[in-house]
């Protein structure tokens, strides 16, 4: 069963506005065909091959910043990566005053939707996180949007925590741009760390606390399908919280 979805006009929509408009397609839908349609609803992964540069971190705990469309998904995807400590979803860019969901999904200030990764080194490299990130998470090559959502708060960048981490990042992109794994250009950036703010509590760990959600179920569980289909190893099959 194929199913229509409203054409999107405005030049600034939320995740959470997408979700509505996906619930009213389907809440005629009986519960057989809102799995098939589940199941159909994968983006298609572009995999990637490992970045050739890593960054050299060592201890068991390290941080990276990771923007890639609506937080939901891309919080997702890392709570279900092995080595990962914690993924929490917030706002990055733009001031603490204006670190707030209506204000953010708005399209008025400076911040992206982001997440901040927590993980072991010893366990997943940041490097794995960014060929995860590029490969099942973002589409490098969408400016200022992610699936459905428009705004240049979905934008897609990653913030280095430290040198070795700015390093990895600038020759990845290189190394991702002369592969032209894309038939468009990556317009993803890397962006200078400023400061970053916790979402509010309802948008952490939402995949788990909302698994039925419209938005989730059409645009966020394939992505977490594609990590267990595409990463195996790296896959945890019961996520952080």
């Amino acid at each position: 069963m194929s199913i229509s979805f409203p054409k999107i006009t405005t030049a600034v929509v939320s995740c959470a506005a997408a979700a509505v408009l996906w619930s009213v397609t389907s809440t005629s839908l009986p519960p057989t065909e809102l799995i098939i349609g589940e199941a159909h609803a994968a983006e298609q992964a572009t995999i990637i091959p490992a970045p050739r540069i890593d960054a050299a971190e060592t201890g068991k705990r390290a941080v990276a910043i990771f923007a890639g469309g609506c937080f939901w998904g891309v919080e997702a995807v890392f709570e279900h990566t092995k080595g990962v400590i914690s993924a929490t979803s917030g706002y990055h860019g733009g001031t603490k005053r204006s670190a707030s969901y209506n204000v953010v999904s708005a399209g008025l200030t400076d911040h992206a939707e982001a997440v901040r990764v927590v993980y072991n080194p010893n366990l997943v490299s940041y490097g794995q996180l960014m060929q995860i990130y590029f490969s099942v998470i973002t589409d490098p090559t969408m400016l200022n949007a992610q699936g459905p959502d428009r705004g240049k708060h979905y934008r897609s960048a990653l913030v280095p925590m430290n040198n070795a981490q700015a390093k990895a990042a600038r020759a990845y992109l290189v190394q991702l741009g002369k592969g032209k794994y894309w038939t468009s250009p990556i317009v993803t950036k890397i962006e200078a760390y400023k400061a970053f703010y916790p979402a509010e509590s309802y948008h952490q760990d939402f995949m788990q606390k909302n698994p039925s959600q419209g938005y989730i179920v059409r645009w966020d569980k394939p992505k977490v399908a594609n990590l267990k289909r595409h990463f195996p190893k790296q896959y945890r099959a019961t996520p952080v919280g």
